[in-house]
């Protein structure tokens, strides 16, 4: 069964790549008209990308990569920019 969340409930969610690496969290979404465009994710200094965004404190990950909403977020390595990707492949 289909259940739907309210954005509430998928803000502090942790987000995870379809490969397993924890990326961060979910910190808001991003609205366009009555729909979710994208989501922004607060990346945790832990994460497999952090150290490669130049000091950036999160990321905008388009609605349209999100895998699975449920215990956690599923997103697709896709979404993450080109040379972090890279980079996570060499950390595995």
């Amino acid at each position: 069964m289909l259940k739907i969340l309210k954005i509430s409930e998928v803000v502090g969610m942790k987000v995870f790549t379809d490969g397993g690496d924890f990326i961060g969290t979910i910190e808001e979404a991003n609205l366009l008209g009555n729909r979710v465009e994208s989501w922004r994710v607060r990346v945790a200094k832990n994460s497999s990308v952090g150290p490669y965004l130049s000091g950036a404190k999160g990321l905008i990950i388009p609605h349209q990569y999100i895998k699975a909403f449920g215990e956690v977020v599923i997103i697709s390595k896709t979404a993450i920019p080109k040379e972090e990707a890279e980079s996570i492949e060499e950390i595995e």
